[in-house]
């Protein structure tokens, strides 16, 4: 059975990811991992950043657990699965985009997330004026999966070792398309989802139920990809 450490500690993430990949596979995330690196993501891309960390983490991992036959064996059917995703919005030029989770920050200059409400309120303002039809969006995912390779003591280069981390990591793209609403609606999922209205549908990603929502969702696409490669 293939193991996932999904790179992040958002629990809401880590529970939509396994109710749509379901109990096929098993999973743990950073919250079980409090040493491991904390990877900036500083790309100008969802595929970079979420590289990035799958990457940085995997060989972390891979430099931290004994290398014994019993962890070798796991390591074989382990995998970091990080994700980038975000909102562009086709009236701000495709932002709030790879600066989604930071967009209110951006005015002031602070590192780190926003709170969702002020990135919403951001969102919001900058839309004051825009008509129903000019509020076309889209929400965009890219996973990436890297395998946990084994110890690079086994390497003769630490660059060779450090390449194949590369090397051996697939990319799988989601998106869903729709609109921005005027208000928020709903308290359900998390970010821009009481704000965002999926393509035929009149309720916003925080009215409609998880079930639905992870059928349509531009995580659910990306990961119905990766299935198909790990279909067990």
């Amino acid at each position: 059975m293939a193991s996932f450490l999904i790179a992040t500690r958002n629990q809401h993430k880590v529970g939509e990811i396994r109710a749509i990949l379901g109990d096929a596979f098993q999973y743990s995330s950073l919250t079980e991992f409090p040493g491991a690196p904390e990877v900036v993501e500083d790309a100008g891309t969802f595929a970079g950043n979420s590289s990035k960390k799958s990457i940085e983490l995997a060989k972390w991992i891979s430099s931290n657990r004994p290398a014994t036959q019993r962890s070798q064996q796991q390591l074989a059917h382990s995998f970091v699965l990080a994700d980038d995703s975000g909102l562009e919005v086709d009236a701000l030029g495709g932002a709030p985009g790879v600066h989604s989770a930071r967009f209110a920050a951006l005015d002031s200059g602070e590192s780190g997330n926003s709170p969702t409400a002020d990135n919403n309120s951001k969102l919001l303002r900058l839309l004051k004026d825009v008509p129903r039809e000019k509020r076309t969006a889209r929400f965009k995912c890219v996973l990436a999966l890297t395998p946990i390779l084994q110890s690079k003591t086994s390497y003769a280069s630490p660059v060779c070792f450090a390449d194949e981390f590369e090397v051996h990591t697939q990319l799988f793209d989601g998106v869903c398309e729709g609109w921005i609403g005027f208000e928020p609606r709903g308290k359900g999922g998390f970010g821009y989802d009481p704000l965002f209205f999926p393509q035929g549908y009149d309720r916003t990603f925080g009215e409609l139920s998880e079930s639905v929502k992870n059928r349509l969702s531009h995580r659910a696409k990306a990961l119905s990809l990766l299935q198909r490669v790990l279909k067990p």
